[in-house]
C-alpha cells in the first residue's frame, strides 16, 4: 500500500507500469480508484535513517545528488529503476514526437522550440520576430503553466496562436504540441514557434518534434547560466543571447557568456540580440530563414 495516498495496486503512464508510491516520488500526474474508506497516510514527521539509501558523498562541502548513472536520486528508487522509467516515459514522448515531426516535413514547416528561463524576454523577442517575419506564414504554440497572457501578445501581432496550460507541469511534452498543432492552421512553408514552459531543466529532455531547440539567455541571469544548466544548453542548436543593451548596465561579460556556451556545447550558434534596440534581429531571422530553405530543399530531393 501506497505510504502517501493508501492506494495499493499501479499506475499506467502510457506504456509503463509503477506503484502509486513512486508515481508520488516522480511527480507524475495519476488517478486514484478507491472508495473514501481508506485511510490515507500522511505523517511527514520526523523520520529514522536508516532509509534503504545511501547518502551522496561529499565533495568540496557539495552534496551531489546526480552521481549515478541515472543523473539524478530519488529516495528510495535504484538507479535501475530511474532509468526504466525515465526511458518508459521519454520512449512514449519520442514516438508522439516523431509523427509531429512527419508532419512538419510534409508541410515543409520550419519548427523552433524556444527554451529559457522566466523573464529571459522570449515572448518579446518572438513578437519582434514576427513583426519582422511580415507576411510569412507562421503560427505559434505558447506553453505556460497558468494564464493566456503571452499567447493574448501573440495574437496581438497578428499572428494564430494556441496556448498550451501545463496545470503543474514544469513543461510541454510532444503529445501537447500534436493537440495544439491540430487546433493551429499550418501553412505550407512556414514557422512554427513553439514557446516553452519557463524552466532551464525539464524541457532539455523533452523532444517536441522540432527542428531546433533555441535557447534564449537573457545578459541578467549572469553568465555561469551554461554551466549551472548544462542539459538545456547542450540540447540547444543555437543560444540567442538577449537583452544585450542591458549589459553595460549588468556589469556583464558578453565574451564570457559565449565562452561558457562552448564549454558545454562547442557546436552551439550564439547569436546576441536585442529586441528593444534591434540588435542582432535580422542575423537571427537570416537563420530561420536559412534552416527553412535548408528544410525545403531537402523535401524537394
Amino acid at each position: 500500500m501506497c505510504t502517501v495516498c493508501g492506494c495499493s495496486g499501479t499506475v499506467k503512464i502510457g506504456d509503463l507500469e509503477l506503484t502509486h508510491e513512486e508515481a508520488h516520488q516522480l511527480g507524475l500526474p495519476h488517478g486514484h480508484d478507491h472508495d473514501h474508506d481508506h485511510v490515507h497516510a500522511h505523517d511527514h514527521g520526523a523520520h529514522d535513517h536508516d532509509h534503504g539509501h545511501a547518502h551522496p558523498p561529499l565533495s568540496g562541502g557539495t552534496i551531489h545528488f546526480g552521481l549515478g548513472v541515472a543523473g539524478t536520486s530519488v529516495p528510495g528508487m535504484s538507479q535501475s529503476r530511474l532509468i526504466e522509467i525515465e526511458t518508459g516515459i521519454l520512449s512514449k514522448n519520442d514516438a508522439i514526437a516523431a509523427t509531429n515531426r512527419r508532419v512538419l516535413r510534409a508541410l515543409g514547416a520550419f519548427a523552433v522550440n524556444l527554451v529559457s528561463s522566466p523573464g529571459s524576454g522570449k515572448t518579446t523577442l518572438l513578437c519582434e520576430t514576427i513583426r519582422r517575419l511580415g507576411s510569412h506564414p507562421l503560427a505559434v504554440i505558447e506553453g505556460d503553466q497558468q494564464t493566456s497572457n503571452d499567447a493574448d501578445r501573440i495574437r496581438a501581432t497578428g499572428a494564430d496562436a494556441v496556448q498550451v496550460n501545463t496545470g503543474k507541469g514544469c513543461h510541454l511534452d510532444a503529445d501537447m504540441v500534436a493537440r495544439a498543432m491540430d487546433a493551429l492552421p499550418l501553412a505550407p512553408g512556414g514557422f512554427l514557434f513553439i514557446e516553452n514552459v519557463g524552466n532551464l531543466v525539464c524541457p532539455a529532455a523533452f523532444d517536441l518534434g522540432e527542428d531546433a531547440k533555441v535557447a534564449i539567455l537573457s545578459v541578467t541571469e549572469g553568465e555561469d547560466k551554461p554551466l549551472k544548466y548544462p542539459d538545456m544548453f547542450t540540447a540547444a542548436r543555437i543560444a540567442l543571447v538577449n537583452k544585450v543593451d542591458l549589459a553595460p548596465h549588468c556589469d556583464t561579460d558578453l565574451d564570457l557568456i559565449e565562452t561558457n556556451l562552448r564549454r558545454v556545447n562547442p557546436m552551439i550558434e550564439v547569436i546576441r540580440v536585442s529586441a528593444r534596440t534591434g540588435e542582432g534581429m535580422e542575423d537571427w531571422l537570416r537563420w530561420l530563414k536559412a534552416r527553412l530553405t535548408d528544410k525545403t530543399l531537402r523535401k524537394a530531393g
